[in-house]
């Protein structure tokens, strides 16, 4: 049996997590509740759950408010947050699972069962979540890759490239690593589209900053500057020159 406690400020939304937990999930005991980081704090230093829910946003104050009173936590944390594209964003820079409000029971299901494997996000990535929220009209300075058995913290500036590699992705580095991650690249391309980061073709994401000149000629192509060139398919060509020269006016 699992023990769990809810942390969600809401008493309608507290309620039904609660009842749909003990409908649907039998092996999770709740175990206690509480609406305030106060109240949070004391449930958490009687109890120390195995899972818990934590909404982002309280009455007076934050989910990360409680984490930093309790730096020890042990409990496999699930993050429950309203539908913001920028707290979404902002979880899938941290590489951190969350769930949305209003959710369906097959996400509380696939949340759950994700929470029972991995391991707790560490305190740089719970920063890069913080922070990403807390800014959303600035750039994020890293971003959280999810390997196949390890989470990798680097820089945005850091990155030259993405390429496609079928449903995963290969981030190559300014300082030639190359990390693969099971993602999409279409997934990445959406969440960089904003920072400097253009889809070029198919298999082909690159970092504004990282581009040293378009060459026209053999189909065109980008030269970067760790010294690779990557084709520019011909739908994008007309868009990147304009990029290009936007950026050199």
């Amino acid at each position: 049996m699992l023990t769990a406690v809810i942390i969600e400020d809401m008493s309608d939304a507290l309620d039904l997590l609660k009842k749909d937990i003990e409908a649907h999930h039998p092996e999770i005991e709740v175990i206690a509740t509480a609406q305030s980081v106060v109240a949070a704090a004391k449930v958490l230093r009687k109890h120390q759950p195995d899972i818990l829910f934590l909404d982002i946003m309280l009455g007076d104050g934050t989910g990360f408010d409680v984490l930093e009173i309790f730096p020890e936590l042990r409990s496999k944390i699930i993050f429950v947050t309203a539908s913001d594209e920028f707290a979404i964003r902002a979880f899938k820079f941290a590489a951190i699972d969350y769930v949305l409000k209003p959710y369906a029971h097959e996400d509380l299901g696939l949340a759950i069962a994700r929470a029972k494997e991995q391991l707790q996000p560490n305190e740089e990535r719970l920063r890069i979540l913080k922070d990403t929220m807390a800014t959303p009209e600035k750039k994020p300075d890293k971003i959280s890759l999810h390997t196949l058995d390890q989470i990798i913290i680097v820089s945005l500036d850091d990155i030259v490239r993405c390429e496609s590699d079928s449903n995963n992705t290969i981030f190559h580095l300014q300082d030639k690593r190359k990390i693969f991650v099971t993602k999409t690249l279409k997934y990445f391309s959406d969440m960089l589209k904003s920072y400097d980061f253009v889809r070029i073709h198919q298999s082909h994401l690159v970092n504004l900053q990282c581009i040293t000149a378009y060459i026209k000629t053999d189909g065109g192509y980008l030269m970067l500057k760790n010294g690779e060139n990557v084709p520019v398919s011909v739908r994008k060509k007309a868009e990147i020159i304009e990029i290009l020269d936007r950026m050199h006016r």
